[in-house]
């Protein structure tokens, strides 16, 4: 079992968050602004306690709407106040770190080169926070650009003035490399080390924790961007990697042949969800049948 399994800090942050603002008796009805985690059994275990989930901020118009640990743009929370909806915002630490830090270095006039995937809830509230318009003197200013690899960096035209800043989630070694390639047409850019200590710790564990099995399982949902990447860190190792939501989705043919298997989950995946997922392996006989 990976020592850094399960969820990080600001998912359990938001979790209980949201389980507080259900005990608490918060204004009716409570709904999460997506979902809270990636994570099918936790969505339906917050709903078992009355919070529900909102899809759009258009289809909340009163009660309590809870903003996950992604974050959102600040037009989102103000639209939400203007409706006389309760607002609790759960945004991970980590993540209003680098929203203040974007917000700043734009406001000085610098291009903002965000790393990540585009779709990602993270990276739209992460955009929504770089000044706009910027500063008169901001001499050859360009509205942030997201990438996700050094190839699409290589048709940018980079300013003078360029600020570099990652989803927290985003790939430490893929972030590594964009890094070099920016400061090696820009020496003076200037880097943020945005990516999540757990973020980066998983991703480390996972390669080192691949070469010592016969396989791999990642437990964490399918849409889970920080779930997804452990997955593809095990599999270009070349060791068999499944990645599995509940322990059912377990095969024991799957695992012929196999001594060690590791376990890992990502940053959304409950304890409870991990330990069902190990206990499940422990009773297969790698030999055939369980036993």
């Amino acid at each position: 079992m990976a020592k850094t399994a399960g969820a990080c800090m600001g998912v359990t942050r938001a979790l209980n968050m949201a389980v507080r603002a259900a005990e608490q008796g918060a204004p009716q009805p409570i709904v999460t602004l997506g979902q809270l985690i990636h994570n099918n059994q936790a969505v339906k275990a917050l709903a078992e306690r009355g919070v529900g989930v909102a899809d759009s901020v258009d289809e909340i118009t009163s009660g309590t709407a809870l903003i996950r640990a992604h974050g959102v743009t600040p037009g989102v929370k103000e639209d939400l106040a203007s409706r006389g909806v309760n607002v609790i915002d759960a945004t991970c630490p980590n993540v209003v770190r680098n929203q203040r830090s974007i917000a700043e270095w734009t406001a000085k006039g610098y291009s903002a080169v965000v790393v990540g995937d585009l779709q990602h809830a993270e990276i739209t509230g992460l955009l929504g926070h770089a000044e706009s318009p910027p500063p008169p003197e901001a001499e050859g200013y360009r509205e942030p650009v997201v990438i996700s690899s050094v190839a699409e960096l290589e048709g940018l035209e980079l300013p003078e003035l360029v600020v570099v800043i990652a989803q927290t989630t985003f790939s430490s070694a893929r972030y590594a490399e964009i890094v070099e390639a920016v400061r090696s047409r820009r020496p003076d850019a200037v880097v943020f080390e945005s990516i999540c200590a757990s973020t980066a710790d998983r991703q480390e564990e996972i390669a080192e924790l691949a070469a010592e099995c016969d396989a791999v399982v990642v437990v964490g949902g399918r849409h889970s961007a920080n779930t997804l990447r452990l997955a593809e860190i095990s599999r270009s190792s070349g060791v068999p990697t499944f990645h599995v939501e509940e322990a059912e989705e377990l095969r024991e043919e799957e695992f012929r042949g196999t001594k060690v298997v590791g376990v890992t989950a990502g940053a959304s995946t409950p304890a409870w969800v991990t330990e069902e997922v190990a206990d499940r392996l422990a009773l297969m006989d790698p030999d055939g049948g369980e036993t």
